[in-house]
This record gives C-alpha cells, sequence and structure tokens, in this order.
C-alpha cells in the first residue's frame, strides 16, 4: 500500500497486484495531513482475517466540524475472490454530526470533487460485540445496501464522536483503548460514498471485561473451608462482584460475592481445590478473566496411634486416618530428643513408621501430623508416650556354681540402666519359673536348684514403667554333678580296665564322666570320656599301676562335680614272641621271647612233661630279647612249658608251649651182637634194639672189620665192601636197615632181635652186603641212628658228620669155614631164615604202624604214651572172673592204679579269674594240652569253654567231652557247636536231678531261640522210655547257611551210677553210632553230662571198646580208660563205672559168641523202633530226621 498525503489527502494504493481498478485516490478539501498525524498499523480480525489500521491524530488546524474521510475500494481480480485488505483510519475530533454521502460503485469522482447525487445509506443492523476485552471491543454489524460494501462508518462512543473505521469487505471495527470493567454506548452511522450523506445510526451498550484478580490468598484454611483473598486494582472494581469456581466435585456451587475477600465452606479435609475467582462487571454478565489458586484443605488429625513394636532404639508405630484422600497423605512425626524437638526427617505415605536412632529405655512423646499431598498443609497433631526397650543385659556369666545354686551377673550401659529393674526366669521341673525377686543391680543367686542339671537363665531388663521388658539375654548353666562313690574296677586286663560307679543324681544318667589317668603321679595328655557309670579305659601299659580320678561331667562337656578316685594295677602283658628251641644233642630247652609291653618284675617258667614238673624264675626286663635255657631234662621228651610275667603282685596269662627236647646219640649198648648162622662166606649178626631214651632209631648199619678195634669209630660209616676189596679199610658197613619207630614203641621191653644176614650179596642204600672170604676172621658191630643223613638224595653213603650214631662193642672173632660142598644147602637155609625174620619184623611193625599211624594228624599227639592192658576176647571172661572176686578187688586196683593219670597236666586257662566262672565244678577243669579253644571274641579268655577233645578208635578228635552248660555258657555252648561243625550231641542227664540243677536248659521246646548270634529252631522230638531224640536247625545270624543237629538224650542214666542193664546202653550207643557214622569226617560228637567226665567217659570208652573188639579181638579197657584221663581228669569217674565197663564188654562178647552176629549192626532193632515212631506233633519231619 503506498499512502502519500497531497493537499490535505490521502492516497491508498494498494499493493498487492490485483491492477489499476485497484487503487483508490481519495481527495479532500480539508488541509493535508502532516505524517505525525496519520500512522498505519495492521490487525486482525476476530475470525482470523487480517485488515490494515490507520490511526490518525486531529490535527490542529481542523475544524471540529472538519473530519477526514477514507475511501476504500476493492476491485475483484478475473473474478476470484479478492484479497481482503481493510483499513482502519481513526482520529478525534468533533462530535458534531454531518451528512456524508458515499458514492455508489458506478459514480465517478469528478475533478472538481462534486459527485452525482445517491439515496441516503439504510442503518446497520445486527450490531454484535464479538470479541470484548479489557481495553478493546470488536463490533460488527449488517448493511443490506447495494453499495453497502463501499461504505465507510462512523462509530460514536457515549454519543460522541468516534474517528470513522472502515471496513475492507466486513462491516466490523476493533475498539481499542478503552478501560476495563467500563460500560460503553458505540453508534455507527453508514456515510455514502459522497462522504456527505450520512444513514441513520443504530447503538448498542457494551462492557469491557474487567481485569482479573491478583494476589489470591488463603488466609485460613481448615479441614472443610477456606477463607480467601484477592485484589483488582480496576477504577470500577469496588463495583464489581465475584464469581468463584471449583474443579472438584465437592465444591459448592456458584459463589458470588460482593467483596474481595470469601470463606468458601463445605469442603472436604485434604483435598485439592483448584479456585479460579471471576470479576463482573456490574451488569453482572460481563466476565473478566478468571484467576486460580491451589489450596488443600487441611487433613484429619490422625487417630488410634500405637506403637506396635518397640524395640531399644526404634518404636514402630501405626495409626488411622479415615479421611477419602488419606491415601495420598504423608505424615510429618514429631518427638522430643535430648531436649531438642526432633522432626523425623523421613514423611511416611503409609499410616506407619519405624522411628529410629532412639535411646534404650527412655520414654518418647511421638506427634503425628497428617500433610496433604503438596507436602505443606498439614493437620492437627496426635500423640502417644512410649518408653523404648532398654537394652538387653550383656556378659552374663555364672561366677560361682555349685551343686544346688548358681550366681549370675550381668552388665547393661544403657544410660538409663540406674534405673531399670531385672526380671529373671528359668525351668525348673518342666516348668518356666519366674524369680520372684526383681534385683536393681546386675547380679542375684539362684538356690534350690538339682544338681548336674541344665538351667536356661534369662535376664530381663525392665524400664521404669515396670512394663517396657527389654529383650532378654540367656546363659545357659549347668549346675555340678554330685561327685561319683563306690569305684570298682570289675574287669582288669594288660591294657585295659573296666571300671564302674554310682551317682545317684536324677540327671546322672544323662552326665559324661571324665576319668584322668595319672601314671606314676603323672596325668595322661588326654582325658577320657564315658557315657555310662561304667569305663572300659583302654590303651594303658600292662603291669603299670594306675591312679584314676573320675569326674561327673554334665552335658555341657564343661561343668563337672569334684572327682573320686581309686588305683588299679593292670595285669602284666605275657611274654612276646615265645619261642621254644631245641638244643642240638643236649637235653635241655632254651626258651626266647621279646621283653613284653608295659612293666614286669620278672617271669615265671612252669615245665612239665606229663609226669614231673617245675617252676624257674627269670629276672625283671625292659626291653629287648630274653633268653633262658632250662637243662637237665630228658632227651626226646615233650615238655608243656608255661611262662607268665609277673607285675604288682599279679601273674599274666600264661603263654604255652609245647616243645620236645632234641635227640641224640642213643645209648651205646654194652653187649655186642651175637654171630650165629655162620657159613663159608656169610652169618647172620643178632642184635637187640637200641634203647630210644635218647629218640626213636630210624636205622641200623652192620659192620664188619678184620681188625682188633673194639668199637668202630664213624668216621667208618662211609666205607664199602669195595673199598674194603680193595683194601683201602679192614672196616667197611655192609648194611643199612631203616626202622620208624613211633611214640608209642618207646619202650624196648618185649622187643623182638633184629637179625641181619651178611654176605647176602644185597645193597641197601648204596652199601654191597658182599660175601664174606671162607677162612676169613670177621668181627661185627651194629650201628644205631636216631639221625641219619644219606648223601646223593638218601641213596648213600651215609654222611658222619651229621648222623647221630652210636656202636655195640665189636664181637669176638668168627672165623668162617671153607666148605665149598654144602655152599648152596648153607645158602639157602640162610636165605629161608632171613626171609622168615624179615617177614615177622615187618609184619610186627606193620601191625604198630597201623595201630598208632591212624592218630598222625591229632595236634595234641605230644601227650604221654598210653599204659595199656590188652585182653584178648578168648581169655576175657576168666579175666573178669579174676578181677571180680573179692567184691571186684582186681577192677579195684586196677582203677586206684589209673587214679594219677593225666594229673599233672597243666590247666592254666580254667584257672584265669576270668574263667573260674564258667566252670561248673571246681575239681573238673580241662587240661590246656586237648581243651576245645573257639574263637576270640573281644577278650582273649572269650576262647574259653569247659571241653576236651577226645580220641576214639578212629580219630584222634573223634570226640568232644563237655559239662552241661551254665546259664551264662549257653552261647559259648552253640558256638562251639556251630564253630567246630557238630552234627551229634550225646546227652547223658537230665536237667534237674534229686532236685538239684545238673545242666542248663539249652533248647527251646518250640519257638526259635537266640543264643549270642546263633538262633536254635526245635523241628522234631520223639520221646521214648529210656531217652529222647530232638532235631534243631542251627544257623548263624551273621551267615546265610544253616546245618541241623541231633541230641540223643539218654534219660535212664543216674549220676555217679550206670544204667540199669549193660544192653539199654548198648543199644543206645549203635543209636548214635548209626547216625555219626553219616556225617562228616571232621565233625566230632559232642558227648556231656553234668560234669562231662563220668557218664561222659562211659560212653566213649564203650563206643572205642566196641570197635576194639570187632577190629583186634582184643579188649583194653585199663587202656582206654588211661587214655581218656590223659586228655579230661576223671574220666570214668567211679569205680562203679568201671567195673559196669568190664561187664559191657564181657556182655558184648558173650552176645557176640552166642549170635554170631557183627557187633556194629546190633543196633538194628533200635533204629527199627526210632524209624517206626512218628514225630511230635507241630514239628513236621518226616520220621524226625533233619532234612
Amino acid at each position: 500500500m503506498e499512502c502519500k498525503g497531497e493537499d490535505r489527502g490521502l492516497v491508498i494504493k494498494s499493493s498487492n497486484g490485483c491492477g489499476p481498478n485497484c487503487s483508490s485516490i481519495i481527495t479532500t478539501t480539508t488541509p493535508k495531513l502532516s505524517s505525525k498525524e496519520l500512522t498505519e498499523g495492521s490487525a486482525t480480525h476476530g475470525d482470523g482475517t487480517s485488515f490494515s489500521s490507520l490511526s490518525m491524530s486531529e490535527p490542529t488546524s481542523v475544524s471540529n466540524t472538519q473530519f477526514a474521510r477514507i475511501a476504500d475500494f476493492l476491485e475483484s481480480n478475473s473474478g476470484t475472490d479478492s484479497m481482503k485488505q481493510n483499513v482502519r483510519l481513526s482520529g478525534k475530533h468533533n462530535s458534531t454530526d454531518r451528512e456524508t454521502s458515499t458514492a455508489s460503485p458506478d459514480s465517478t469522482l469528478l475533478n472538481n470533487g462534486t459527485r452525482s447525487s445517491n439515496p441516503r445509506p439504510s442503518p446497520v443492523f445486527d450490531i454484535q460485540a464479538i470479541a470484548i476485552s479489557t481495553d478493546k471491543v470488536n463490533l460488527t454489524w449488517k448493511n443490506n445496501d447495494t453499495a453497502a460494501a463501499n461504505y465507510t462508518y462512523m462509530i460514536l462512543k457515549d454519543g460522541t464522536e468516534f474517528p470513522s473505521i472502515t471496513m475492507l469487505q466486513k462491516m466490523q471495527a476493533v475498539i481499542m483503548g478503552l478501560e476495563p470493567g467500563t460500560l460503553y454506548n458505540f453508534t455507527i452511522y453508514p456515510p455514502a460514498p459522497d462522504n456527505t450523506t450520512r444513514g441513520d445510526g443504530n447503538s448498542m451498550s457494551v462492557y469491557t471485561k474487567p481485569s482479573p484478580v491478583f494476589d489470591i490468598q488463603a488466609i485460613d484454611i481448615s479441614t472443610d473451608y477456606v477463607n480467601l483473598t484477592w485484589k483488582n486494582n480496576d477504577s470500577d472494581a469496588d463495583n464489581y462482584t465475584y464469581m468463584i469456581l471449583g474443579d472438584s466435585a465437592s465444591f459448592p456451587n456458584i459463589t458470588i460475592f460482593q467483596e474481595r475477600q470469601a470463606v468458601i465452606t463445605g469442603l472436604k479435609p485434604g483435598t485439592l481445590y483448584n479456585i479460579t475467582i471471576y470479576p463482573l462487571a456490574p451488569d453482572n454478565a460481563t466476565k473478566g478473566d478468571g484467576n486460580s489458586t491451589i489450596v488443600y484443605t487441611k487433613p484429619s488429625p490422625v487417630f488410634a496411634v500405637q506403637a506396635i513394636h518397640i524395640s531399644t532404639d526404634q518404636v514402630n508405630l501405626t495409626w488411622k486416618n479415615n479421611d477419602a484422600a488419606a491415601a495420598k497423605y504423608t505424615y510429618e512425626i514429631q518427638f522430643f530428643k535430648d531436649g531438642n524437638l526432633t522432626v523425623w526427617p523421613e514423611k511416611p505415605q503409609i499410616m506407619g513408621a519405624v522411628i529410629t536412632g532412639l535411646e534404650p529405655g527412655t520414654l518418647y512423646n511421638f506427634t503425628i501430623y497428617p500433610l496433604a499431598p503438596d507436602n505443606t498443609t498439614r493437620g492437627d497433631g496426635n500423640s502417644t508416650s512410649v518408653y523404648t526397650k532398654p537394652s538387653p543385659v550383656f556378659a552374663v556369666q555364672a561366677i560361682n556354681i555349685s551343686t544346688d545354686q548358681v550366681s549370675l551377673t550381668w552388665k547393661n550401659n544403657d544410660a538409663a540402666a540406674a534405673k531399670y529393674t531385672y526380671e529373671i526366669q528359668f525351668f525348673k521341673d518342666g516348668n518356666l519359673t519366674f524369680w520372684p525377686e526383681k534385683p536393681q543391680i546386675t547380679g542375684a543367686v539362684i538356690t534350690g536348684l538339682e544338681p548336674g542339671t541344665l538351667y536356661n537363665f534369662t535376664i530381663y531388663p525392665l524400664a521404669p514403667d515396670n512394663t517396657t521388658r527389654g529383650d532378654g539375654n540367656s546363659t545357659s548353666v549347668y549346675t555340678e554333678p554330685s561327685p561319683v562313690f563306690d569305684i570298682q574296677a570289675i574287669d582288669i586286663s594288660t591294657d585295659y580296665v573296666n571300671l564302674t560307679w554310682k551317682n545317684d543324681d536324677s540327671a546322672a544318667d544323662n552326665y559324661i564322666y571324665v576319668i584322668e589317668i595319672f601314671k606314676h603321679g603323672t596325668l595322661f595328655p588326654s582325658n577320657k570320656t564315658f557315657p555310662k557309670r561304667e569305663a572300659v579305659i583302654t590303651g594303658l601299659e600292662p603291669g603299670t599301676s594306675y591312679h584314676f580320678k573320675v569326674y561327673p561331667l554334665a552335658l555341657d562337656n564343661r561343668t563337672r562335680g569334684y572327682p573320686n578316685s581309686t588305683s588299679v594295677c593292670t595285669n602284666a602283658a605275657p611274654p612276646h614272641e615265645f619261642k621254644c628251641e631245641q638244643v642240638p644233642k643236649k637235653p635241655e630247652l632254651k626258651l626266647k621271647w621279646l621283653c613284653p609291653l608295659g612293666n614286669n618284675s620278672g617271669f615265671r617258667i612252669k615245665i612239665s612233661n606229663g609226669i614231673r614238673s617245675n617252676e624257674s624264675s627269670v629276672s625283671s626286663c625292659k626291653s629287648g630279647n630274653v633268653e633262658k635255657s632250662i637243662d637237665n631234662l630228658t632227651y626226646y621228651t615233650t615238655y608243656y612249658i608255661n611262662i607268665t610275667t609277673h607285675s604288682c603282685g599279679k601273674d599274666s596269662l600264661p603263654e604255652q608251649r609245647t616243645c620236645a627236647t632234641s635227640i641224640t646219640d642213643p645209648p651205646a649198648p654194652s653187649a655186642p651182637p651175637a654171630i650165629t648162622g655162620i657159613d663159608h662166606n656169610s652169618f647172620e649178626v643178632q642184635f637187640s634194639p637200641f634203647k630210644s631214651e635218647h629218640g626213636p632209631l630210624k636205622a641200623y648199619a652192620v659192620l664188619i672189620t678184620t681188625a682188633n678195634d673194639n668199637q668202630p669209630s664213624k668216621y667208618n660209616l662211609n666205607l664199602t665192601y669195595n673199598d674194603f676189596k680193595k683194601k683201602k679199610t679192614h672196616t667197611y658197613v655192609t648194611y643199612v636197615m631203616n626202622i620208624e619207630h613211633t611214640r608209642a614203641s618207646l619202650s624196648t621191653s618185649g622187643s623182638q632181635p633184629y637179625t641181619v644176614v651178611v654176605g647176602n650179596a644185597n645193597t641197601t642204600h648204596a652199601y654191597y652186603n658182599g660175601p664174606l672170604e671162607p677162612l676169613g676172621l670177621y668181627r661185627a658191630s651194629v650201628a644205631g641212628f636216631t639221625d641219619i643223613t644219606y648223601a646223593n638224595n638218601k641213596t648213600g653213603p651215609i654222611v658222619e658228620e651229621r648222623s647221630y650214631v652210636s656202636f655195640t662193642p665189636y664181637s669176638e672173632p668168627i672165623r668162617v669155614p671153607q666148605d665149598p660142598g654144602i655152599i648152596v644147602g648153607a645158602v639157602l637155609g640162610s636165605i629161608l631164615c632171613v626171609s622168615a625174620v624179615l617177614l615177622v619184623v615187618v609184619f610186627v611193625f606193620w601191625r604198630r604202624r597201623r595201630k598208632d599211624g591212624k592218630n598222625n594228624d591229632v595236634s595234641f599227639s605230644q601227650i604221654k604214651p598210653k599204659k595199656s592192658k590188652p585182653i584178648k576176647v578168648e581169655n576175657f571172661e576168666s579175666y573178669f572172673k579174676t578181677q571180680q572176686a573179692d567184691s571186684n578187688c582186681g577192677f579195684a586196683e586196677e582203677y586206684e592204679e589209673l587214679r594219677p593219670a593225666g594229673v599233672h597236666q597243666p590247666k592254666f586257662a580254667a584257672e584265669l579269674a576270668e574263667n573260674r566262672g564258667k566252670n561248673r565244678y571246681n575239681n573238673v577243669l580241662p587240661y590246656d594240652i586237648s581243651r576245645v579253644k573257639l574263637s576270640a571274641q573281644s577278650h582273649p579268655t572269650d576262647d574259653y569253654i569247659n571241653a576236651n577233645y577226645m580220641p576214639g578208635y578212629n580219630l584222634r578228635k573223634e570226640f568232644i567231652a563237655a559239662q552241661g552248660p551254665l546259664p551264662n555258657t549257653l552261647e559259648d555252648f552253640w558256638r562251639m557247636i556251630w564253630e567246630k561243625n557238630i552234627y551229634a550231641i550225646v546227652m547223658l542227664t537230665k536237667c534237674i536231678e534229686q532236685g538239684r540243677t545238673k545242666c542248663e536248659q539249652y533248647w527251646a521246646d518250640k519257638q526259635p531261640m537266640s543264643y549270642g548270634d546263633i538262633t536254635v529252631t526245635m523241628t522234631s522230638e520223639i520221646v521214648l522210655a529210656e531217652w529222647t531224640i530232638r532235631d534243631f536247625t542251627i544257623e548263624d545270624n551273621n551267615e546265610t547257611d544253616s546245618h541241623c543237629v541231633r541230641q540223643f538224650h539218654f534219660t535212664a542214666w543216674p549220676d555217679h551210677g550206670v544204667p540199669e542193664t549193660t544192653e539199654l546202653l548198648i543199644s543206645f550207643r549203635h543209636l548214635v553210632e548209626e547216625y555219626t557214622r553219616q556225617n562228616p569226617p571232621e565233625s566230632p560228637t559232642l558227648v556231656h553230662c553234668s560234669a562231662g567226665v563220668g557218664r561222659t567217659g562211659t560212653f566213649i570208652a564203650i563206643d572205642r571198646l566196641i570197635q576194639q573188639i570187632e577190629m583186634e579181638n582184643t579188649a583194653d579197657v585199663y587202656g582206654v580208660v588211661y587214655d581218656l584221663r590223659m586228655h579230661r581228669p576223671l574220666m570214668v569217674q567211679t569205680e562203679e563205672q568201671y567195673v559196669f565197663l568190664n561187664q559191657c564188654v564181657l556182655d558184648i562178647i558173650k552176645s557176640q559168641r552166642d549170635k554170631k552176629v557183627d557187633l556194629i549192626y546190633q543196633n538194628t532193632t533200635a533204629m527199627a523202633i526210632y524209624e517206626n515212631l512218628a514225630p511230635a506233633p507241630n514239628f513236621g519231619k518226616a520220621n524226625g530226621y533233619c532234612a
């Protein structure tokens, strides 16, 4: 747009490029306006269209009747919507109305300023104030004249002339520069285009908007109201009213207030209100813009304040608040600390808080204020008073503890501790006990307690209110146990002592007992503890004196009572690695052993050969090897050696060995051999067996010499016939004969002499028995060997240095004849004679070997050879009559001879203190040499049982003779049956005889019974008049297998007596033998009565005699009983039993002679009776046999 002022006129040109028709030239007769009087501006309508405005100041040279004219022309461009451009000119002028005509669009503006005349414009209508603010009004109106678009309009305010406003394309004007809240009356006149003709005016009244209030303040806020004040500086503000609106549903309806202050009531506590205040012009319709303030009402005070958890330094507070907005509250907590008001730094959003950092045992008053969500608006507070818990006591100690009272002390370092009292609790008799006193000091003595009992004392500090109790602190204290008493050593061994004692405390079963061990006044480095009133103290030194102090120890392993003590000496240890060695060719033994562990005061040695015994001693040792030589013994004799260690006045368990002295050269016979059967080239040498007291003779050699020596030398033993023929020697060995004598053949009485033919051309052991030279002068000697050694793998010759030999003197010289005519006859005769002799010798030798060779497997073969009086079967009846004469005088003498048999043999194991209680009778003790040894369990003496192996006819361990078991040996009895693989038991006594217990019943009648690890079940029972037969199944609980045992219980034999008839016992023996011969050979038959000697010995003897009669056609009752007594004392205990045995033998011989049957099978009738009997009910084994 280009505006030029010329001749006081205004030219406005459009600059929008719409063409020449778009420019308007405005001329006037008024004076030209200076640039200072015209101001161009721009504005915007309320609908968003822009217009140009001009503000013109009134020129000083223009009268009040003059006014400016503005003509705007707008021309459409090529039929398109015209660009809108509005120009508003305003200026002050006189308010005198004058007509103004406005040219129509078709009128022509003349150069002289005149126009053609037009009709008067119609008045505007529908005037509206479409936008009102505090300082301007936007007016619109309508005019339907066809030229209305080219009109200019004059607006008067309150009847005062107001600069005209021309709106481009719209009938609209923005009146600015107004006063807020003021009533304005606007009159709009439409001038004609000639600016002279003016239409009638039309008016409207409008209030400008009041200015917004400011400085709104809530000068008083409560839970349900707010008191607000505000300001407004408008000139007409005193005439305003004020409308207050809130954004909450709980806010009251629109409220009008006359004053610049209002109290809003009916609100909800703790609620955020956004309150807007609108100023209203005096018309109560024109509303100024609102101004707002945000206000929280006060929250309601909390209630039900509680301290639900109180500790020493913190309190857990809870409270309630039922405000609807309570979920958004925070809470401020105040309390006094160190005399100062303290505000808890945390503001919890929940109705609870944990206040920490407090002092123990102190009174606190907590006040809780609810805060609205703005964290500023605070409700009234509510309070509670609380004591914090006192701190627990510490350093609780029981400084003095006795059997019935405990002295307690403790500490508490709280600042308020001087005001505390203390509560003590403990359990007594299962009930919680409150110690009646509440001390104000840190200590108390609790009395009336039980010894050795655990008490848990809990000490609680109480605040001054005597209600608030601190946490308890406890100490567990055992009262002292009472001392033990009556200490006894019930079992003493080499390395342990079994002690028992008593303690009558009610808690004694729970005690642990400490034993302090002193050796030679020095305490062992570590004590022993035991859970019962018994202790096995192990790891001790043998033969050592110990002092034991026994302390009862409560279960805390710390509190112990006063000790009681006893002194005990352990048993001495037996010698270690005890060995017995022969001394070659000397009648002595060398004993060697290692000095045993522990202490000793020496050793006692007992040595016996079964006939004589003696004792010797050896001084004490500290360590190393100990040796002792025992001399003045007998060659080739078995000795039973028992050595014990002595200490503390007691002997150790014995170490036993069986040892034989060495052999040596046999005693040299004083008589020379006899020479018989002399021929021209041979003769016979006859000699008696050498004495075997230096050892059994193993071989004989015949030496021939032509020299004049009295006796040969051992160095001649390697010279042969060939050496003689070569003239190397005058003496040679011509014949060697090997023999083997058993121990049963030591005696030479009754022995047949040996006869050797010299010169028969035989070879023995590389020695050629060459023919003699006719007419030769010869002498003969015999060498006897107790030990002979051959070179070249026993083929000869003899090694003289390694052979034990002695010689007979040489015979007188014999010259052989020279008689060739009878050489053949002599030789044949000599050969036949020698052969016959040899056959006899071989037969006798074989017979002896057969009888004694059966016993080669016996472990106790060193028993002294038996004495015997064998009687041929055909001679026995006459023998019996002879012995029976004069009231069995002969039998009585024989029986008296048997009395000392075996009695000197040692019985050390049976005499041990640990084993004495296992013997039924003190005079019936098993010999060590043949006793049955069980497997050792936990103690060395566990191997003992009163039983011995007994030789039968076939085996040296065919029987076991035992006493009837005692109550304390039942387990051992069945353990022996299991370990020794016994299948048959022969019981020869009743359990009760003449009102006295003779044998403990060792089986259960119906139900299985356990004896230690052995379980015994009876599977059948057959009861007859004279005996009962029972079958058992036994099994070891530690093993999977089992086996059957049959018991033959003979019930018709009185103690120390004999059965009613011999036939009864013989039949019973046949019954047993029929069963036992089916058993394994290594299974012995167990035989017992009460003592295991009288009836037991008689039964074993009758078994042997029956077989001896059958096999040897002899009966040796004396020899059998003697042999039995060498293995167990008192076998065949009475003379009556001995006579009964002889009577049995006689009856057997008579029966055999009369019936001509084999005695072994005479039990057929008895077995038939047995087989045909059904087993007793509930046992179910066919025929009573074990399956």
